[in-house]
Formats: structure tokens, sequence, C-alpha cells
């Protein structure tokens, strides 16, 4: 099912002057070569070393030596300070089996600050704890390695910076660009030296220097449901930027990557795009608006016939050959002043005045779906940010369809940040029918696509390491099937200590050590829920990636129309332009929602992280309102009894007590990163009213439940478990 109409396509796109390109292209290239020269110099005195220098070569050769003796290696990908979402990852690398991911330590969800830049001491201690508990330490690491070639990114921002001189001058005077923070930048260059300061080493810990975009691609690809063959396997990253450009293209063949294509360029991006978009007619931050602008689209005019503002806001991007997407610089100006004056003219005659640093997150200025009855502008507002989904979704299928021709590929990995767009992976799958494979490929076929759990620049630390391995020799390894690699279990005596403060009351409510003492509690779970409660659960290590899976989770009745309601007030102060989330078991996915062929992959793995969309079933509007958004998706997650017993557990005491077996989802935190430790669960509590309990799990299987104390405790999980207890034979387990 084609859907950019081509038509359109021929028309709009001369309605408004053009200018492609840098002005002064050569000069930039002749400063991106020097300044990467110079840097990696400097840089390997500091301790940083590049793909193809004799250290690294002979510590891949000393891996490889390593591996074919049946020895473990353990490798650490670090994402450091300066770039936002710092964080670690450790991987265990064996001849037989290839990596196994050990952690993946966001830095935000130990800070408690998003997408933080600051160096990630918290995540490096939490790692080192991890492997002190397998019996090992940090001498056992055999390399660490960076999620940026940090020399080609150096070369890269001055590179930006002369493209348009002088004018472009002014993005050296930025603290934080593109998701760069230039005041953190020095810090990153002392992290050698930070990292031997912090594990109590006498020399500077060594670097190794992967590609941005090679990281990104590698690991999902590895980690996909795709098995290896002589079939090719396309992938396309796309994000705000990476060490080179911002989108990169590749194709693996019988288990070997090859990159086909950069477009070297920091602001021909999808990513800068829809980020200036959306916060400058959004009124929010950078990381922050775009999922918001995303949940905004649905409740605008996604007819492209229609949509007053798509024909025209479409000539922002120049759709070029050979898949290429350029920023027209006649109407943008965020290549040059990405925050005080992102527009020229011609944007401001389609879009109006772009909102200013100052007004961002001002209740004034904020998109609320609330207001289209009182504020006549706010329906605008929303046709707006329709039609910046709608050219986005232009632009990628623009890519991927050069992609797919190139590579005679019908299997895709998508990932980079773009990728946490799962409205337009939904319109991927859409447009790459079989309609479009007899035509452009002669034979019957459809796109097959993958979004891994962690598109985004967490996930990073995750692919440099499994990069490095692969390039050590090592096998392929597993396939995921969860995300549950953020930190450690809690134990008991660290939820005790949580528990014991005198705002909050809590009681040890049973174990999970059993399938029937599982069951129990996830039926107590279910009875609070149907009973109106909003619960949280807190289990395991905490979720990797954006997305709360169950393991740091909020959950809510379903079937209740006011739930939405209720949570956006009282529990997550949130704004109801942004959606609740279907959990559901696979019979229960079934039932409400058109699961897409192409997703279809070992058994619709690709529903398992909450980054694809779906479209609900005629039913589902009725019986599951708060979990369908306002043009009838869901970003749907299905829960699997290997990978989640409890949470699994849980959805099947639903289906007994409210007669379906989905739950609302939303992530356990309140603006701010996902609560990772029993403090943070217990803080997450303290600052939600509407939040009836918590249920926390012990490394051990204990449970306990927590809830408001003193004065605020409004008595309702206790009733519930009184009520729920009395009901059960004395036979069974309270």
């Amino acid at each position: 099912m084609s859907i950019v109409p081509r038509t359109l396509e021929v028309q709009t796109l001369n309605v408004t002057k053009s200018r492609i390109g840098p002005t002064y292209p050569r000069l930039a290239r002749t400063v991106f070569r020097s300044v990467q020269w110079l840097s990696e110099r400097v840089m390997q005195r500091s301790g940083f070393h590049r793909l193809g220098s004799d250290f690294v070569n002979a510590r891949l050769s000393s891996i490889k030596q390593r591996l074919q003796q049946g020895e473990t290696v353990y490798i650490a990908g670090l994402a450091s300070s300066g770039t936002h979402n710092t964080g670690v990852a450790l991987i265990e690398v064996t001849q037989a089996h290839g990596p196994r991911l050990i952690v993946n330590n966001e830095e935000e969800r130990f800070s408690g600050n998003k997408h933080t830049t600051e160096f990630p001491h918290r995540s490096l201690d939490e790692m080192r704890t991890t492997l002190q508990r397998m019996g090992r330490d940090i001498d056992d690491i055999a390399a660490f390695v960076t999620t940026w070639d940090y020399p080609a990114l150096m070369g890269t921002l001055f590179r930006t910076v002369f493209e348009e001189a002088p004018g472009s001058f002014k993005l050296l005077r930025l603290s934080n660009a593109i998701g760069i923070d230039r005041r953190r930048l020095d810090q990153m260059r002392r992290t050698p030296r930070i990292l031997a300061r912090q594990f109590h080493r006498s020399e500077p810990v060594p670097l190794i220097c992967l590609p941005h975009h090679d990281n990104h691609a590698w690991f999902p690809y590895a980690a996909s449901p795709f098995p290896d063959s002589e079939e090719p396997v396309a992938i396309c990253i796309v994000d705000g930027t990476g060490d080179r450009g911002s989108v990169s293209l590749y194709v693996v063949k019988s288990g070997s990557m090859q990159n086909i294509y950069c477009n070297n360029s920091v602001f021909d991006s999808l990513g800068a795009f829809y980020s200036v978009i959306s916060s400058t007619q959004g009124g929010w931050t950078w990381l922050s608006s775009e999922g918001r602008y995303m949940g905004a689209a649905a409740w605008g005019n996604m007819d492209r016939a229609t949509n007053s503002y798509y024909a025209r806001l479409r000539t922002v991007l120049d759709f070029g050959p050979n898949g290429e997407i350029k920023l027209n610089r006649a109407m943008a100006n965020w290549y040059r002043d990405p925050f005080d004056n992102p527009y020229k003219q011609p944007l401001i005659d389609i879009l109006g005045q772009p909102l200013k640093p100052d007004q961002l997150w001002n209740p004034d200025a904020v998109l609320r779906v609330e207001d289209i009855q009182h504020r006549p502008d706010t329906q605008d507002r929303l046709d707006k940010a329709a039609a910046t989904q709608l050219v986005l979704e232009d632009a990628l299928i623009h890519i991927v369809d050069h992609l797919l021709r190139t590579t005679g590929a019908n299997k895709l990995i998508f990932s980079g940040g773009v990728a946490l767009n799962a409205l337009a992976s939904m319109r991927l799958l859409d447009h790459f029918d079989e309609a479009w494979f007899a035509k452009a490929q002669n034979r019957k076929a459809r796109l097959h696509l993958w979004v891994p759990p962690t598109p985004s620049d967490p996930g990073v630390p995750i692919g440099a390491a499994w990069l490095f391995a692969h390039l050590a020799g090592a096998r392929r390894g597993a396939a995921f099937t969860h995300a549950f690699y953020c930190g450690t279990p809690a134990s008991n005596d660290d939820i005790v200590q949580a528990l014991a403060a005198p705002d909050i009351a809590s009681q040890q409510i049973g174990s999970i050590a059993s399938r029937e003492n599982r069951d129990a509690i996830a039926d107590l779970m279910a009875y609070c829920v149907a009973a109106g409660g909003i619960v949280a659960l807190s289990q395991g290590a905490g979720e990797t990636g954006p997305r709360a899976l169950g393991h740091r989770s909020i959950f809510a009745n379903p079937c209740d129309p006011l739930t939405r309601e209720r949570l956006n007030e009282r529990v997550k102060y949130r704004e109801s332009i942004r959606p609740l989330a279907p959990m559901l078991t696979r019979e229960a996915a079934d039932e409400f929602f058109e699961l897409q062929e192409g997703a279809s992959d070992a058994d619709y793995n690709a529903y398992n992280y909450m980054v694809l969309t779906a479209r609900s079933k005629p039913s589902a509007r009725h019986r599951i309102p708060s979990v369908i958004h306002a043009d009838g998706t869901g970003r749907i997650q299905i829960v699997r009894e290997d990978a989640d017993p409890l949470t699994h557990a849980y959805l099947k005491a639903l289906g007994r007590r409210i007669g379906v077996e989905v739950s609302v989802n939303t992530s356990f935190n309140v603006a701010g990163p996902i609560a990772q430790t029993p403090e943070q669960a217990m803080e997450t509590l303290r600052r939600s009213k509407g939040l009836d309990a918590v249920f926390m799990v012990a490394e051990d299987g204990t449970v306990h439940a927590a809830w408001h104390g003193g004065d605020r405790d409004s008595g309702r999980f206790r009733q519930w478990y009184a009520e729920w207890s009395a009901a059960r034979p004395a036979s069974q387990p309270r």
C-alpha cells in the first residue's frame, strides 16, 4: 500500500526557493580531514585508539586467541561524558556462544538526570558490583570500547561550523547543541585518567574508539530474529547525528556487514528536523519534544490531501536521487542557529514564529490537546504536528525505498533515535507491501522489519561491545527476547531499608519463589487493578531503553475510559496528548490488534518492546479504551511467560478478573528517569498522590507492598488486601 502520493510529490518540490547543501563544502571537507588527523594524534597520546592502529590490532588478536583457547572474555562499551545518555554496557563472550549481555547501565537511572551528559561514575560502579558478584573484577575486562569515533566526531563538529562560515560560527558558542555538551567534552578527553582514578589503577585505561553508526547497526542486526544467510538484510540508521553523518545505510550478507552510504552531514538530519519542529511548535526541549509531538499528530489531520501544512512543509526537505534527503537551507536556519532563530522567513510563513528557548515548558506555550475547546489555535497546532509526522514518514520511505532497491533485501533493521518514532515504523510496513515488491523487485515478498528495544543512544554501548567482539571473530550471539539488563536486582535488605521511612507504610506479602506463590502475587495485583487501583511493580534488573516493560512499570485498568485521566492527573502529572500503552499476552494481541505480517518473525518478536505501533480492531475501542490512541492505534508490548513470568501471570489473572489479558503499562517515574533503585521507587511513590501501592520484589523472591503512610494513607490498598486474603481458600498462599 503506497502511502506517499507521487503526483503531490512532484507538484510541491519547487514551490519554494531551494538551497541544498552547505555554502563551503570544500573548505568544510578540508577542515574535517585536518581536525580528524590532529585529533587522532592528540587523543592517542591521552589513551584513545582507533580501528586500524597497532594497539587495536594487537588487542583484537589477543582476544581472538583467548576465545580460540576456550577462555571467557569480557568487553565494556562506554558512553562517556559530553554526549547525551552516558552509561556502560558489559558483555561476556565465548567461542561457543558469542556475546551475551550482562548489563547495560544507563547513568540517568542512577543519577536521576534524564538524558544526562555527565561522566557515568555510578553506572561504572554498578558494573563493577555485577562483576564482583560473578567472582570477577575490572581487571577481567579485556577492552573498553567507546560509542563514538572521537577524532571523526571532532572533525565533523568543526566541519559543520565551517560549512556556513561565518554565520555558523555561532555554533561554537552553544554549550549544548545536537546532543553534544561542549562543556563536558574536555572531561571526555580525560576519560582514560578518570577511569584509572575510579578503579585505582596506576596507568590510564586505554580506550578503543568505534564508529557511532556502526555501533548502532551491528548490535540490532545481531540481536534480531533474522537468521544468517545469503539473503541480504538491510540496515537503516537515522538519528540526530553520528560521528560522521546523520543517515547511514548498511547491508549484511552471510554475517558480514558493509556500510554502503553515509550522508556526512549533521544538519541534513531527520532527527534534527523533527527535534527542531517539535520543540519550537510544541513547546518542549529537544529529547523531550519528539515523542510528545508524535502523540500530538494523532489529534491532527493525517490526510496528505487535505492537511493545509503538509505540502508546503515538505519543501523544507529536498528529496534527491538515490534516496538522499537534504535540508532546504533557504527555509531552515537551524544549521546556523538551532535555538534562537531556527527558521527563515519562508518557513515562518508556513508555521509561524518559532517558540523561543525561554518559552519552552511554559504552560501558556506548551501544546495541550485539552485546550482544543477554548483555544482556537490548538487544532491548527495539532495539524502542524500531523504534517511534520507525515513529512518524516515520506523522508524515511524515500531512504528505505532506495536501500531496498539497491540491496535487493526485504528484511530491514531500523535503528537510531528516529526509530523511536513507532508510528513511522508502522508506516514503513504499510508502504513496502507485496505490491511494492512485485513492482520494485519482481518477486512475491513484503517488508519484514525489526526495531531493537534500545534504538537510540542508550543502546550504543551494547553495540560498541558487540561490534568489537565481532571484529575479534566471535559468533553473532543469541537473538534478544527481553530487555531487562539495567543494573542488578535489589536485595531484600535494600528494599527493607528503603521502606523504613515514617511516610511509607509497607508489609511483606509473600514470595514469587514458587509458581503457586508467584501466581498469588500476580492475582493480588490484578485484584487491585480490577478494583480501580493504580499499582507499580519493581522487580529484577531494570529495563534498558526508554520503555518500561514490566520490571519498572505502573499498571492500571485498560477497560475504564477514565484511567488515562486519573493516571495523567494524579500519578504521572503528564499531558493528555501522550497515549497510554497496552501490555498484553500473545493471545490478547491477536484479539485486539492487527499484527502485521512484516513483524511476524520469531512469533512477532518485534512487538515485544513497545517500539512498534499496531492498529486496533473494532472491538478494542469499546473494551480497552484507555490504551487506544486518538488514531485507533496502540504501541503494544507482548509479554511472554519465559521472559517475564510474574508480569505474564498478572496479565492472565487480569483476564480472569476483568475479562481481558491486557493492562495499561506506563513507566514507573514522575517527570524524570525510570525509577531504578528501591530508594527511587519510594521517592516516586511520594510524588504520586494517586499511586495506590508499589509491589517490590527482592532478588530472593520476597515481595513487599508499599503505600502512602500517615495522613496520606487512603486505606484503599489495606482494604483490597484484606478482601483478597479473606476470599482465598485457606490452602492457597496469601
